[in-house]
């Protein structure tokens, strides 16, 4: 049988081959065990669940044995996006949550992400813990449950409805006012995931046109992985281009986590240009002060707003957890990572797509101007920045030869003379130029990820020739 792995954002698994019944349980009972031991097994957990196929009877299997275990369960009635877990979880003061969910990976998959009280992702040493539990209970019946009736009339199962709350506090955050009297049309993708009835629904109820697509649940996604990149969306698109009346596309990924913007002409954004604009116009629009934190992996466009404007910029390895921290803890404004998450000071230390849309939108409203506009005035401000990413396959050859390879690089690569290498995430290196390339090996397939950044278009396709070739040959 397989073994139970938490990655960067929980444990996740393919359907039937190790993400069963058995495994869940298993899991949910380790997940107990860490509560009990760390003294928290009577605050309770939130459960909730994705759109995903079997999401809702994967939650009720773990709310009977949290129950046999003595737990009591506050498990969300209707699929729920993973920000508003988080949001509940922390209005609850709750051990924290059991959200089955995978994401933006493709309808196969589904996952567990645990998060602790503090309401962001859990840190490894949390995980690790869990996963150690786990493992030493594989193959065996280490638990016992209780039928959700019996569990209810116990007082340790209760369903509830977070998303009054949930959205109360973005009505807080968001200045939909300004939105609405802007009379900008706005297109709204939930990619058939949970994301529906939060996205569409707060701009409906603020009196903002919007046209939507793919709201209604499709537990194989369109037939396309639930994550909001250009390639996954063009049906999206083709709906703005067609449309001359709307102005902006607002699209969240399977568990509204993450978040895909499309301005009005169909041209896609790439997240990490979205996380430099929307650090500019809190501090130059809203009058907020504070500083930033991005991932390795994140442009350092974010860093030249950064210094632009006075804050402080804070590098952390990849995976949300890490910003979370820095959030939870009040030390930083505004926190993303290139992979389309982020979160704001004052709200919940975990992504959340559905924020970051509604932040897209008010910036809009209250620039007048398009996103491709904004840009080139922050570029003409802070200087231009282009990163990508791109996925590098392996030979077992040169898998084999990888680390070394990294760890002893070359005084240049490619003409570029090393400045600085960072290793707190993979293998980072600063050229002379400015310009930077960082090599992540994929934790479960023979694949490199290789990001690039560069001054202009031009050098970024240089650069990542460039990598590539370092790697391959």
């Amino acid at each position: 049988m397989s073994q139970i792995k938490f990655g960067t954002s929980g444990w996740r698994g393919i359907f039937c081959e190790d993400f069963t019944l058995d495994n869940v349980r298993v899991v949910t009972q380790a997940i107990a065990d860490h509560l009990r031991a760390e003294g928290l097994a009577d605050k309770g957990l939130v459960v909730g669940y994705d759109a995903r196929f079997m999401g809702r009877d994967f939650a009720r299997e773990t709310a009977r044995v949290l129950a046999g275990a003595g737990i009591k369960s506050y498990f969300c009635r209707s699929d729920t996006p993973t920000p508003v877990i988080s949001h509940e979880l922390l209005r609850r003061k709750t051990a924290g949550a059991i959200n089955f969910t995978a994401s933006h990976n493709p309808y196969n998959y589904n996952g567990i992400k645990f998060s602790p009280a503090w309401g962001g992702p859990a840190l490894p040493e949390t995980t690790g813990d869990i996963e150690r539990r786990a493992n030493e209970m594989i193959g065996e019946i280490v638990f016992k449950d209780l039928t959700l009736h019996k569990a209810a009339e116990l007082g340790l199962f209760e369903e509830i409805d977070p998303r009054p709350a949930y959205l109360a506090t973005l009505n807080k955050l968001i200045d939909f006012q300004l939105i609405a009297k802007s009379g900008m049309k706005i297109a709204v993708n939930p990619l058939y995931g949970s994301g529906r009835d939060y996205l569409d629904s707060i701009l409906e109820q603020a009196a903002v046109p919007i046209s939507k697509i793919n709201t209604q649940p499709d537990p194989y996604f369109g037939g396309e992985p639930p994550e909001p990149a250009e390639a996954h969306i063009t049906d999206f698109i083709e709906l703005i281009k067609a449309d001359q009346q709307i102005v902006l596309g607002l699209a969240v990924d399977g568990d509204a986590d993450r978040f895909g913007i499309v301005d009005g002409d169909g041209t896609y954004i790439e997240p990490n240009y979205i996380l430099a604009l929307l650090l500019d116009y809190m501090i130059r629009r809203k009058g907020l002060k504070g500083n930033a934190a991005r991932s390795v992996a994140t442009s350092h466009l974010i860093d030249a707003v950064a210094q632009y404007h006075g804050v402080e910029l804070y590098e952390t390895p990849v995976g949300f957890k890490y910003i979370g921290e820095y959030i939870s803890a009040g030390k930083i404004l505004i926190g993303g990572e290139e992979s389309a998450g982020l979160s704001i000071r004052g709200h919940v230390p975990e992504k959340d797509g559905i924020l970051a849309c509604l932040l897209v939108a008010e910036m809009v409203a209250e620039e007048g101007r398009s996103l491709r506009e904004q840009l080139q005035d922050l570029y003409s401000r802070v200087g231009e920045l282009h990163t990508r990413r791109i996925n590098i396959g392996l030979s077992p050859e040169l898998e084999a030869a990888l680390p070394a390879k990294l760890q002893n690089p070359p005084e240049s690569i490619g003409g570029r003379r090393i400045k600085e290498i960072i290793r707190i995430d993979g293998n980072k290196y600063l050229f002379e130029d400015g310009s930077w390339m960082l090599f992540r090996k994929s934790g479960t397939e023979p694949v490199v990820r290789l990001y690039g950044e560069a001054r202009t278009a031009a050098d970024l396709a240089s650069l990542l020739e460039v990598g590539k070739a370092f790697i391959l040959n």
